[in-house]
């Protein structure tokens, strides 16, 4: 009996949340098209909407492969390997956008959940793919949290993105204000006004 036997159900449940909310980043983008738009927006969402979409397709991703009639462990293996590795190297392109972009100086929370935790989770595919062949029960455990991981993380910074530019950037919008003369909103937090505060050039 393959190893994969019995994760389908699991993989299923994560393949259509992933997809779904795959959909649901198009709406909240048509969304919040109106909204203004600020210097810099385009290099910020490089950094910290665009990843994701990646994640969650990553996801959909490898709950299709490991869902697959695959004959043998070997092909999926080596397919989760390349994932984790492609995975592990855009974080460090993400982590290089956020430190580029102007529009806001990021938070140790941006750092924990764009950066850190999706390298985490897709080194876990890496090391488990590794592994997989000789420790098999264990390792597909240790690709089943990375997916959840990565799920969870893109569900976390999805909302993050929605609430920052409705909450935060539609307060600071005031009628005859141009954008760059925004203040920081009257019932606006410490750690706000820090998020969204320009760096220094």
């Amino acid at each position: 009996m393959s190893p994969l036997a019995g994760w389908d159900n699991f993989y299923v449940i994560i393949g259509s949340s992933a997809g779904a909310l795959i959909g649901l980043q198009f709406v909240v983008m048509a969304l919040i098209a109106n909204l203004p738009r600020a210097a810099g927006g385009g290099d910020a969402g490089n950094a910290f909407a665009t990843p994701n979409v990646v994640h969650f397709g990553t996801a959909l991703l490898i709950s299709g492969l490991l869902t697959a009639p695959w004959q043998g462990i070997i092909m999926p293996t080596v397919l989760l390997g390349i994932l984790g590795l492609c995975g592990i190297l855009y974080v460090l392109v993400v982590a290089r956008r956020m430190r580029a972009q102007t529009l806001y100086q990021p938070v140790f929370e941006d750092w924990l959940c764009h950066a850190i935790l999706p390298f985490i989770a897709y080194a876990m595919l890496a090391v488990s793919a590794y592994e997989i062949r000789g420790h098999a029960y264990g390792s597909l455990f240790v690709v089943a949290a990375a997916v959840l991981l990565l799920l969870f993380v893109a569900i976390h910074n999805a909302w993050d993105a929605a609430t920052y530019h409705v909450l935060i950037m539609r307060s600071k919008k005031r009628p005859g204000q141009p954008d760059s003369l925004k203040s920081p909103g009257a019932g606006e937090s410490r750690g706000e006004q820090e998020r969204v505060r320009p760096q220094d050039d």
